[in-house]
């Protein structure tokens, strides 16, 4: 049975409720937002509908204001009907797909949901997104045809960011249901879709707080400090930043607690049972209400005292006086020497064998964890990767728990886990003694998994649809050079993938460019996809050697790169071959511009996108500024006024507007409907990208390069000049910022020519050029570039 979306339901309006009400709205649903009436009105108050939906309508406005952003774009907030439980239940009736989102208790969920019962269509789906309640305890006294269309639908919070996606169905939900949700939140939602069954904390909670609660007791056992731990268990292991303590803080130690309670309350067979238990030093903090950010303090507290660089002072939490101490900043050998290694599985080995307390949490915690997913297959869920899946989509692991364990070998962490009194599965030992030696393996391009019930290796299902470049590994690229391979997607169809730090755009990545296109040409492929798997697809040029050659004053070599740099986009633009890119993450300076000079693009929604140069004292100079001056000239309509249109395109690179997702790229400029194309789940944009070049393929004409740009010379740097002074009146912008957009505005205008006079694409090009050289010159421009390689962040002087 087909099944389609059009209007959705979101009982709850709380931070979940409305969070994923925004999502909804996102993918472009009509959604209806219900929440409760105040027990606080007034007789007055009582027949007012602003009234009657405060709490709906409050929480609906603040997640709109909260960051990061709900919504792809705040229009969107138009999709969103509020009301309220008392007068709006009925409005159900026309909803496709209604979701529960009320507080955690289930005497409430199942009042809530017997009301569903009496007003939903029959058909229509009904879900909780409870983070832990036993999902079949809410079918109680519900009619045949509820049960049959219900289940567990858990997103994780923030619901538009965290791509995690529980479905956790029933003993009676239809086997289509299910099929439907798996489907629809890869697609649709864009998240990662994992089955679970329905046992206590499903599978991410449960196995995430189980790490958590083992770092907590090791912290104690190895008397670390809690700044100490959090170094340990973040990026350098592939964790987020904010390592355990700080998480602690953003989830809330009441939230983690009740968690850690009820995990160990209703897993009363769980072998780790000892492990799930709230710390003296948590308890302490649950009794005081420090319960993380939302109180202003937790493990860790915010003073207002400022250090030498002018930032707040952090106090954090000494575990056995419980008094609040200046941090002490971690130094272990292990991670000095981790941090010189770009391979996240050399690392977790390297941490294997080093001896230092540092590398002892991390090989402790991880043997711990090694023995507990082993344990949880097939309690939890028939299949090991669905853990795997749940932790990088729900904790934005790197690599999850299984993942970990084949970096370090599975011998090795079962002698790991088992010299700390750890009992590993019985099915790992006899995949052992059968001769394998990975939980995971690959072959040609599919990846495979060890399934325990028939004791082979089988494909992970779904994934056939992805391109995962890592998955090619094992084949001979079809080029490389020093910053970028070349593989063969299959159907005449090329991806060149950058590996150079950060994916910079250097010479290695340029000459790559060109190979690739030349090579796909002379060698009769269909196309060629520009993209990879990496968190960002860019973050731009590579300024290190913009820098080296402009303090060098090696102003000849710095125009043969700038140079090379435009001839490169403009390769893709004017290519024998239809080009596409693929993004994800962030997409920035010269990323932008190669995005913006190929064919098409398949780009992730969580792409951020942006022509960022002013940030560095400088213009885009890839190409960028000449393309928006070429769509300005596509977007003049004879007879209409042309400058508001300049002006837009002006403000977007004198203001280094960044796209929030890939829905504003669009309002930017970056992107043209009917040419980019936006792919929710970031797995399909090399897929997808895919596609577009085998659409474009058959009877694919070189296009030739522009001659009939029109630009508005004198008159348009006129009004230019003028938007850039009321950036300057505003305090938008320092001296150097107007020094910069003026020169943006001149390369926007062709120059200081008279009239609308039509100019070609390489004119354009050649005065960017010569803008940008002549602010590599200026002191202050030096200043910033030097600022942002020292410090990361841009400079305003």
């Amino acid at each position: 049975m087909s099944r389609r979306i059009r209007k959705a339901a979101v009982l709850g309006s709380g931070v979940m409720g409305s969070g994923i009400a925004c999502h909804f709205a996102n993918i472009g649903l009509d959604v209806l937002l219900l929440d409760i009436v105040p027990f606080d009105l007034k007789d007055e108050e009582k027949n007012n509908p602003a009234a009657r939906n405060r709490i709906v309508n409050g929480a609906l406005t603040n997640a709109i204001k909260s960051r990061p952003a709900p919504l792809y774009d705040t229009a969107f907030a138009s999709r969103i009907t509020t009301g309220n439980f008392d007068d709006d239940f009925a409005k159900i009736a026309d909803c496709d797909w209604i979701i529960e989102v009320v507080v955690e208790r289930l005497d409430i969920k199942q009042q809530v949901l017997a009301k569903v019962d009496q007003y939903r269509k029959p058909g229509s789906l009904v879900s909780s997104n409870t983070s832990g309640i036993p999902i079949h305890l809410m079918l109680e006294g519900r009619s045949e045809d509820f049960k049959r269309h219900f289940c567990g639908t858990h997103f994780f919070n923030p619901p538009r960011y965290l791509r995690l996606l529980e479905v956790i169905p029933t003993p009676e939900t239809d086997p289509s249901v299910i099929d439907f949700f798996l489907h629809y939140g890869d697609i649709y939602l864009g998240k990662q879709t994992v089955l679970c069954k329905d046992t206590p904390a499903f599978i991410g909670n449960r196995v995430g707080v189980y790490a958590m609660a083992k770092i907590y007791q090791l912290t104690t056992e190895l008397g670390l400090r809690i700044e100490e731990v959090d170094a340990l268990t973040g990026p350098v292991i592939g964790r987020p930043k904010t390592g355990t303590y700080r998480l602690g803080d953003l989830v809330g130690h009441d939230t983690s607690a009740k968690v850690i309670q009820g995990i160990k309350d209703n897993c009363p067979d769980d072998e780790q049972a000892a492990t799930f238990v709230v710390p003296k030093y948590m308890q302490y903090l649950l009794e005081n209400k420090f319960l993380g950010n939302k109180t202003g303090q937790g493990f860790y507290k915010k003073t207002k005292e400022k250090d030498d660089k002018g930032r707040p002072v952090i106090l954090s939490l000494n575990l056995d006086t419980l008094a609040y101490e200046a941090q002490v900043k971690p130094d272990f050998a292990s991670v000095k020497a981790a941090k010189q290694l770009d391979d996240l599985g050399k690392r977790i080995r390297h941490f294997f064998a080093a001896d230092d307390t540092g590398a002892a949490l991390i090989k402790r915690s991880l043997a711990g964890l090694f023995a507990y997913v082993s344990n949880r297959v097939p309690e939890i869920t028939d299949h090991l990767y669905s853990i795997d899946d749940a932790m990088r989509a729900g904790y934005a692991w790197e690599m999850g728990p299984f993942e970990y364990w084949d970096a370090v070998g599975i011998q090795e962490g079962i002698a790991a886990a088992e010299a700390q009194g750890e009992q590993v599965a019985a099915w790992v030992k006899e995949m052992v003694a059968a001769g394998h030696t990975s939980f995971y393996l690959r072959e040609k391009g599919v990846r495979k998994y060890y399934d325990i019930t028939s004791k082979t290796y089988k494909t992970i299902p779904g994934t056939q649809e992805f391109i995962i470049l890592d998955n090619y590994r094992d084949k001979a690229p079809v080029h490389k050079t020093s910053e970028t391979v070349l593989h063969d997607i299959g159907d005449g169809v090329l991806c060149l993938e950058f590996t150079s730090p950060h994916n910079s755009i250097g010479e290695g990545v340029l000459r790559g460019i060109n190979e690739s296109i030349q090579l796909a040409e002379e060698g009769k492929w269909n196309g060629l996809v520009i993209g990879n798997n990496a968190t960002n697809f860019s973050v731009g040029a590579n300024l290190m050697m913009i820098a080296m050659l402009a303090y060098q004053q090696e102003f000849d070599d710095l125009n043969m790169a700038v140079n090379l740099f435009q001839q490169t986009t403009m390769r893709c633009r004017y290519s024998a071959i239809p080009v596409i890119t693929a993004t994800q993450g962030y997409v920035f300076g010269g990323g932008c511009e190669t995005l913006m000079h190929c064919d098409g693009s398949a780009v992730s929604a969580e792409s951020y996108i942006g022509l960022v140069e002013v940030g560095v004292g400088l213009i885009p100079g890839g190409g960028g500024t000449k393309e928006f001056a070429l769509r300005a000239s596509d977007q003049f309509v004879e007879g209409e006024v042309h400058i508001p249109i300049l002006i837009e395109k002006f403000k977007a690179i004198a203001m280094a507007a960044v796209s929030t997702s890939a829905q504003e790229g669009f309002k930017h400029g970056y992107l043209i409907p009917g040419r980019d194309h936006i792919v929710m789940n970031k797995d399909r944009a090399i897929a997808e990208a895919k596609k577009l070049a085998l659409q474009m393929a058959p009877g694919y004409t070189q296009p030739t390069p522009r001659t009939d740009i029109t630009v508005m010379g004198q008159t348009g740097l006129a009004a230019l000049y003028v938007a850039a002074n009321e950036l300057r009146l505003g305090k938008y912008a320092s001296e150097h910022d107007i020094k910069i957009a003026q020169k943006a505005a001149y390369v926007l205008c062709g120059g200081d020519l008279s009239g609308t006079p039509q100019v070609s694409e390489q004119y354009l090009l050649d005065i960017e050029r010569e803008a940008f050289l002549s602010l590599c010159g200026e002191q202050k421009t030096l200043e910033r570039i030097q600022h942002m390689l020292q410090t990361n962040k841009p400079l305003r002087n």
